[in-house]
């Protein structure tokens, strides 16, 4: 990186105001990839020194690689040939729940999920009767409104099976391949209850990790409730520029951060981090913070971590879109 370019990237910051925990949102983002490299390398010993990260969860740097994402990439995207709609259905019902018990739930009663075998009646009763029996439906990673108002019924995932069924019935997967950018997609996912700005990013992210849209991850972004704690714990002023626009800057000024901290930040085997991955790690830096600098306030005014951390034996064989290009051997630390 050249001494002019350096000199250019840290205008850009002025006059925003940054506060002791904005090294720590690149602290963080470093160690907490280190952590999962080795991991992905089958270390066990001194994964890592941080008393934080040995106690508590977090997900991943990457949105990609967390264990939710992961088997939406392989098992519900790129398990085997699916046309536009059936590609569009699947996701969007595995997205709505977000849970792969729900996912294989739904597999093991009615088969390979596509456009022929769903039916809104024959989901409804599967569904009603495991949530009878004390089955939990969705996870919770996402605040979801019930939609019961919108459908005129008593449970949300009946609901959504109305709601996806509306989606087919509209044409929108073809509507969607159909758009040129991303923010469009966003737009007509926007258009239809129960899907707020921050759950219509997250689809529509999740719909172009397939083939179905290729948009560019450098258009826009909404960051999330969780995101906009995390940047008000890193910035005590904005200086005139939006919460979406400052992730832009911080996606531009990553190289350079890392390298002012002395941080050899291994990316996504040359995948740089995305708007995405930058939203993420906010959202992974406010909850770190509540540990770390108990002094910095964020909007939603939560003082503690939840989630434990607790190893999964599960092993993962990582995926990634083929049109990422990927360089998987990096990622192992093969040459």
């Amino acid at each position: 990186m050249t001494v002019k370019k350096r000199r250019n990237i840290f205008k850009t910051l002025n006059p925003i105001k940054p506060t002791v925990g904005y090294d720590t949102y690149w602290k963080f983002a470093y160690k907490r990839q280190e952590i999962f490299l080795k991991r992905l390398r089958g270390e066990t010993i001194d994964i890592t020194n941080d008393d934080i990260l040995q106690k508590y969860k977090f997900t991943n740097v990457y949105r990609s690689c967390d264990r939710v994402s992961q088997y939406l990439i392989k098992n519900v995207i790129y398990k085997g040939g699916f046309d536009t709609r059936d590609l569009f259905l699947r996701i969007i019902l595995f997205k709505l729940f977000n849970k792969i018990e729900t996912w294989e739930l739904l597999e093991n009663r009615f088969g390979v999920i596509c456009e022929e075998n769903f039916s809104v009646k024959k989901y409804n009763k599967l569904l009603d009767s495991e949530m009878n029996n004390g089955r939990v439906l969705y996870s919770n990673a996402y605040m979801m409104a019930s939609g019961c108002g919108d459908f005129k019924v008593t449970r949300k995932h009946q609901a959504h099976m109305m709601l996806i069924d509306r989606m087919m019935k509209d044409g929108l997967p073809e509507r969607i391949q159909d758009c040129k950018k991303m923010s469009s997609g966003y737009d007509l996912l926007l258009q239809y209850p129960m899907i707020g700005k921050f759950l219509a990013y997250q689809y529509v992210t999740d719909i172009n990790y397939s083939e179905l849209t290729d948009f560019s991850e450098s258009e826009f972004t909404i960051p999330g409730p969780g995101a906009i704690d995390g940047i008000r714990k890193c910035f005590k002023a904005l200086g005139g520029v939006t919460e979406s626009e400052l992730i832009k800057i911080l996606a531009d000024r990553q190289e350079y951060e890392f390298e002012r901290l002395g941080l050899d930040f291994k990316n996504l085997g040359g995948r740089s981090l995305q708007y995405i991955d930058i939203q993420n790690v906010f959202c992974e830096t406010d909850k770190y913070c509540r540990v770390a600098h108990p002094d910095l306030v964020g909007v939603s005014g939560r003082t503690k971590i939840k989630q434990l951390f607790k190893i999964n034996k599960k092993p993962i064989e990582f995926v990634f879109p083929p049109k990422w290009k990927v360089k998987m051997e990096k990622l192992y630390g093969h040459k």
